[in-house]
C-alpha cells in the first residue's frame, strides 16, 4: 500500500524501535526507514534481529540491529549509546517491546503479572529514561527550540476491561500514565514530545496468533465497526504522522489505531426490535401525550 507521507519526510532523523524484528515494530521500523529516517532495532533474539536488518538494508533502509532486553537498565543504556555512536544523535525513540499471553486471574501468578509489568511498563520507563539526555533539546544535533519524540506502543484492554487480560491492563495503563507524565514535565523542561499509539486487533501479528484464537476471532469481527482488523501499515502510518512535523504540536496523546473496535459491545436488542420498540413508543405518546412511560 502507498504511503501517504512523502518519502523524505524523516530524512536524516534516527530512530530505535524496542520489538523492531518483528510484528507491528518490525512494520514500524520498515516504514520509519522508508520516510528517510536511519533506523536502529532492539530485541533479544539474535537470529530475529539479524534477519530483520537484512530484511531493512535489502530495501534501501540504513539499519542496524542491538541485542537487548528493555527490562535490564544495563542493556538500556548500552543500546542507546550504540545507536548514538553508529549514527551520531537519538531523535526517535519507540517502545514497542511487549509481553502477553491470555490468562483468567486465578491462573496467573504473581510471577506472571510481574513478568509482563517489567516488560511493557518498566520497560517503557528505563528505555525512556536513559534515552532522555539523547533526545533533550540540549542533547546531540538538537536545535535550541525543540528536542526528540517518544512514542509508547500501548493498547485499548484498560479503557474498560478485558477478559484473560487483567495484567496486561494493568502494565498498558501505567504506560499510558507514563507517557502522559513524561509528555507534561519532559515537554516542558526538555522540549520532548512523548505520545502513545493504542492498536486494535491486527493482522499477521503475534499478538492476534496468541490472543485471537479461531473461535474468538469471528467474534471479534462481528463487533469491528469496520468488519475487518487492521494491518501493521496502519500502526505504522500513526507513528510516521506522529513523527513528522505534522504530528508536532500533539504531545501527551494516545492515538487509538483500532476502527472504533475499543467502543464496540454486541447489541441487546436487535435493529428489527428497537424498530419496533420505538414506533410502539410513538404511537403511545401521540395516543396519551401526558402519560408516563
Amino acid at each position: 500500500m502507498a504511503s501517504p507521507f512523502k518519502p523524505d519526510i524523516l530524512k536524516g532523523k534516527v530512530a530505535l524501535v524496542t520489538g523492531g524484528g518483528s510484528g507491528i515494530g518490525f512494520e514500524i521500523s520498515t516504514q520509519l526507514g522508508k520516510h528517510g529516517a536511519l533506523v536502529a532495532i532492539m530485541g533479544r533474539r539474535r537470529g530475529v534481529l539479524d534477519a530483520a536488518v537484512d530484511s531493512l538494508r535489502l530495501q534501501g533502509i540504513s539499519a542496524i540491529g542491538f541485542e537487548g532486553d528493555v527490562r535490564k537498565n544495563e542493556d538500556a543504556r548500552r543500546v542507546l549509546e550504540c545507536t548514538v555512536k553508529h549514527f551520531g544523535r537519538l531523535d526517535i525513540l519507540v517502545n514497542g517491546a511487549a509481553g502477553n499471553f491470555l490468562a483468567s486471574p486465578e491462573d496467573l501468578s504473581p510471577n506472571g503479572f510481574k513478568t509482563v509489568l517489567d516488560i511493557d511498563a518498566v520497560g517503557t520507563y528505563t528505555m525512556c529514561h536513559e534515552a532522555m539526555k539523547y533526545l533533550s533539546k540540549e542533547g546531540l544535533g538538537k536545535s535550541q527550540s525543540s528536542g526528540g519524540l517518544i512514542l509508547n506502543i500501548s493498547a485499548t484492554v484498560h479503557y474498560t476491561a478485558s477478559w484473560y487480560q487483567i495484567h496486561v491492563s494493568a502494565a498498558k495503563a501505567a504506560v499510558d500514565s507514563i507517557t502522559r507524565s513524561l509528555a507534561l514535565e519532559w515537554g516542558t523542561d526538555y522540549g520532548i514530545r512523548v505520545n502513545g499509539i493504542a492498536p486494535g486487533p491486527i493482522e499477521g501479528t503475534p499478538g492476534m496468533q496468541k490472543l485471537a484464537p479461531d473461535v474468538m476471532r469471528s467474534k471479534t469481527l462481528d463487533y469491528l465497526p469496520h468488519y475487518r482488523v487492521g494491518e501493521k501499515w496502519d500502526i505504522a502510518m500513526a507513528v510516521i504522522y506522529l513523527a513528522s512535523d505534522a504530528g508536532k504540536y500533539i504531545n501527551g496523546a494516545t492515538v487509538v489505531v483500532d476502527g472504533g473496535y475499543w467502543l464496540s459491545k454486541p447489541p441487546e436488542i436487535s435493529k428489527e426490535q428497537v424498530k419496533h420498540f420505538s414506533r410502539f413508543i410513538e404511537e403511545k405518546s401521540r395516543s396519551s401525550p401526558t402519560s408516563k412511560l
